[in-house]
Parts: structure tokens; C-alpha cells; sequence
């Protein structure tokens, strides 16, 4: 498992550990490197331990020991308003016997610039998020995608070099979420700016950031930038986490350099890649993505492994189609194929052969 990638780190968390009670490790010996511009987001479920993260950045929550550093500095007893730090949380937290413009001239006003200064950098951040007409507005006549707007315009109004997001977009109806993932994106990247981003919707994880650090039992579980996340995860727990996946269960028969041969439970015999099991006779799983599969016999890559499948059911999902399986003994294996002029169709009880090329598959540890 990889912590770190990077030797110039912008924020550092160096052998971090928080408890609450004293006994029991929220975080557990983080060690983690963002670089200066780099947009990652701490991605596990509720307890993981990704917002502790982002909190003790903030200053909001001390660590129990080791050490964080921002641009080389430790900021470990550094208050909250001391750190330069913008900062986004899902409830918005905006004032709401305050104006927009008012809300957003706070953290100027503590910072003691001037009217004219305050003025000229008010209209800059609304003008980033489309929301220049609106200073003279309260809250409560906002929209939730306008407020979120505000929230995210109260962060960068003071020109951070790093801005946390916790949640920030957990509020609004998916459509709204969709299109603020690329707003907020399209501005990292026009910026310039850190941003560390939590989120548990891996969707949102996947589409916005330029890494990913999977946490689960308050640890790191993988770092990798999307793709590799995705297409090569480094454990079950990640494989299952990061989008929908199958996963097979079985035995270890042989093991040549990364090539693994896996005994199904059932018997059946595949071919995988060795990820993390290390001998011959250990319990694996195999990990498959359900869009890798193929049931046309012309569309079968070279070397594909074929085994007999049992159609449960599909699902009509628009651009696509899901169809639930029966293969190798488990009933919960997932096929997905786009929903394409002429496709074939399937329908509940039909037998049939599915295959996927072996690279495509990845022995990891057992569930």
C-alpha cells in the first residue's frame, strides 16, 4: 500500500493519529503528501476516519500525535483563522441575518482590509460562481445550489491557497450535484488552488479529483488517481468501494510472477492477476468489473476465459443494461453492455456464456 507519491508536499500528514478517548484510534498512522494545486479527496464510508483528516487540518480537531504541515510549516498548535485556509462544509454555513455580500465581507473584515479592497474582492469571487447579481440577497431567498455558490465563493474570497470541502455538495438533487462537481473542477483547475475534498459518493470522488485516498478503519487503503483506482485496486475492500464489482471467491492452484491460476469454489479454473496473495493454496478473491464482461462470441477478446451463466434478471437503465447472473454458484454476478441499436436481449432463465479477458480480473484478498 502506497501513502505517499510525492517528495514536494504542499500539506503533509506525518505519522498522524487521533483518538477521542484515549484508547480507541479514529486515524491510525497517517502518512500522506498533497502537492501544491492538486485536487484530492479523502473517499471511505461514515467512520472511516477521512473527516477526523480534514478537520484536524482545519484546526478544528487536534491530533493525538505526529505531526501536519502546511508549505513546510507545522500547524499543529496553529488556530483555525490563523492557517489561510477556505474552508466548505455541506450545511453551507452561511449567516443568515446576513446579505451575501455581507457574508462574504466577514472573513475580510477579520483580515482588516479596507471597504474599497473588500468591495473589489466581494465582486471578483461572486463573478467566479455566477453570482454577481445577487450580494444584496439573503440566504433564505437563495436557491441550495445558490447558497452552495455563496459558500463556495466565502471560501476563495480571501484568496486561500488551500480550500477544504466537507460534503459540500451532499444537499443538493443529483442533477444539481452533477453540474457542481464541474464547476467546482473547472475552477480548481483555473485557480490554482489545494483543495482537499471529503466525500463517501465515489461518483463524485472519481469525476473530480486528480487522486483518490480510500479510506476505511482509519486508514489509507490505496492512493491512486482515478483510473488506477478503479481499474486496479489494490484490495478487496477498494474493489468493492469504487464503483460496482464482482467478486469470486476461490483458491490459489499456481502463482508465476504477477500470473495467478484461481480454483473457483465451485471448481471451475480461471486465470487472474496476482495482486496481494503470495502461495499456493490461499483463499482469494477474484475481482471483475460487470462492463468488462462479454457474452457475443464475437466480441470475446483473445485468451478470454468463458464460463456457463444463468440469466436472473436485466435492468433497463437508460444507456445501458444490467444483467444479474448465475456464475460459478453465486446468483449476484453483475453483466452491464450498452443499450445499443440491435442488441441482443436477454431474458430471466436463458443459459449462456460469459467471458473477459484474464488481465481483467485481479486475485486480492479474501472478503
Amino acid at each position: 500500500m502506497t501513502t505517499t507519491t510525492r517528495d514536494d508536499g504542499y500539506v503533509v500528514f506525518d505519522r498522524v493519529q487521533k483518538s477521542y478517548d484515549g484508547q480507541t484510534l479514529v486515524v491510525k498512522d497517517l502518512n500522506l503528501s498533497i502537492g501544491r494545486g492538486e485536487f484530492l479527496t479523502m473517499l471511505g464510508p461514515s467512520g472511516s476516519g477521512k473527516t477526523t483528516c480534514l478537520m484536524m487540518l482545519a484546526g478544528f480537531e487536534t491530533a493525538t500525535s505526529g505531526q501536519i504541515l502546511l508549505d513546510g510549516r507545522n500547524i499543529n498548535d496553529m488556530p483555525p483563522h490563523k492557517r489561510g485556509i477556505g474552508m466548505v462544509f455541506q450545511s453551507y454555513a452561511l449567516f443568515p441575518h446576513m446579505t451575501v455580500g455581507e457574508n462574504l465581507a466577514f472573513p475580510l473584515e477579520v483580515r482588516g482590509m479596507t471597504k474599497a479592497e473588500r468591495e473589489e474582492r466581494i465582486a471578483r469571487a461572486l463573478d467566479m460562481v455566477q453570482m454577481g447579481a445577487f450580494a444584496s440577497r439573503r440566504p433564505a431567498q437563495l436557491s441550495g445550489g445558490q447558497q452552495q455558490r455563496i459558500a463556495l465563493a466565502r471560501a476563495l474570497v480571501f484568496d486561500p491557497k488551500l480550500v477544504l470541502m466537507d460534503e459540500p455538495l451532499g444537499a443538493l438533487d443529483k442533477q444539481l450535484r452533477e453540474h457542481m462537481q464541474f464547476e467546482i473542477k473547472a475552477l480548481h483547475e483555473r485557480l490554482g488552488i489545494t483543495v482537499v475534498y471529503v466525500t463517501h459518493d465515489q461518483g463524485e470522488a472519481l469525476t473530480m479529483s486528480d487522486r483518490i485516498a480510500v479510506f476505511n478503519d482509519g486508514r489509507i487503503q490505496q492512493l491512486a488517481p482515478p483510473a488506477a483506482l478503479y481499474e486496479r485496486p489494490d484490495n478487496s475492500f477498494v474493489a468493492s468501494f469504487i464503483g460496482e464489482n464482482n467478486a469470486l471467491g476461490g483458491t490459489i492452484a499456481s502463482l508465476q510472477g504477477d500470473k495467478a491460476t484461481v480454483r473457483l469454489f465451485n471448481g471451475d479454473v480461471i486465470d487472474a492477476t496476482a495482486v496481494n496473495v503470495r502461495e499456493v493454496g490461499q483463499q482469494t478473491t477474484v475481482s471483475i468489473r460487470p462492463e468488462r464482461i462479454e457474452f457475443k462470441p464475437e466480441m470475446m477478446p483473445d485468451g478470454a476465459h468463458t464460463l456457463p451463466a444463468e440469466v436472473m434478471d436485466v435492468v433497463y437503465m437508460g444507456d445501458i443494461l444490467r444483467a444479474r447472473l448465475k456464475v460459478a454458484g453465486q446468483d449476484d454476478f453483475v453483466m452491464k453492455f450498452r443499450n445499443t441499436l440491435g442488441q441482443t436481449r436477454l431474458n430471466p432463465g436463458e443459459q449462456i456464456r460469459v467471458g473477459w479477458h484474464p488481465q481483467d480480473a485481479r486475485a486480492l484478498d479474501p472478503v
